[in-house]
């Protein structure tokens, strides 16, 4: 079992902590609290594969949580090609260096950031985004599978889509959730889920959870505007996070 100091275990609870308040307010942004805090103090490697499991039972949580707005056909589309993606990305870009991978994303995303700060009103349509979702998730799956990232694609991509809040979080959930499906047998084939391995993603799993309901009571008083603005500024810092902290 990985041994921290008190001090260590407070650092950890509070960034899971925080991770779980963002992800239910957003749906999204646990890992990008967590996974740089865990990694100071072991493996980032054991970091980004200890969160596999909670990110797959957070996003099933969020989508009962939101049953009543039962995913429709772009969610599906984008989540089925993440999954897809995700398979094949490790197989698909083994050559690739990750840091200009990451890198490159962290560039588009600041770059769409800039855009919709230039033209506020810039959207994609729905129908093109129905059409674009299999392409958009399918990328953000490989970038999962090859790097361990994904959101910056993904929820830029939903993101232009200028979704609501209640539409939202089920989307990104469902595509989450269907990208930990393919990466935990993975996971467990290649050896790295083993007796210590799930109690550590348990031990992780409970100050998520527990947080959750605390970023969904304070997301309840965002306007759509003001949450759209919350969403801009988590890509953000995923992008400066890939910049900083490949």
């Amino acid at each position: 079992m990985i041994e921290l100091d008190a001090i260590g275990y407070a650092i950890v609870f509070i960034a899971l902590a925080s991770g779980g308040t963002l992800k239910g307010a957003t749906g999204m942004g646990a890992p990008v609290v967590a996974i740089p805090v865990m990694a100071a103090f072991f493996d980032v490697r054991l970091a980004v594969v200890l969160m596999v499991l909670p990110n797959l039972c957070t996003n099933i949580l969020q989508l009962w949580t939101y049953r009543a707005r039962r995913p429709d056909a772009l969610a599906w589309r984008f989540a089925i090609a993440g999954g897809i993606g995700a398979g094949i990305g490790t197989a698909l870009l083994v050559s690739v260096p990750v840091r200009a991978l990451t890198l490159t994303v962290a560039l588009a995303v600041l770059a769409y950031i800039g855009l919709r700060l230039w033209k506020a009103d810039f959207r994609i349509a729905e129908g093109p985004a129905v059409r674009a979702a299999p392409v958009a998730g399918l990328l953000a799956g490989v970038l999962q599978g090859a790097a361990g990232i994904s959101a910056p694609i993904a929820v830029s991509f939903l993101n232009a889509c200028k979704m609501e809040r209640p539409r939202f979080i089920p989307t990104v959930s469902l595509f989450f959730a269907t990208m930990s499906l393919v990466q935990i047998p993975a996971l467990i084939v290649l050896g790295y889920y083993d007796a210590e391995m799930l109690v550590l993603s348990a031990l992780a799993l409970m100050p998520l959870v527990g947080f959750m309901p605390l970023g969904a009571w304070l997301a309840r008083s965002i306007s759509p505007r003001a949450f759209d603005r919350l969403v801009l500024a988590v890509l953000a810092v995923l992008a400066l996070k890939l910049i900083i902290w490949p």
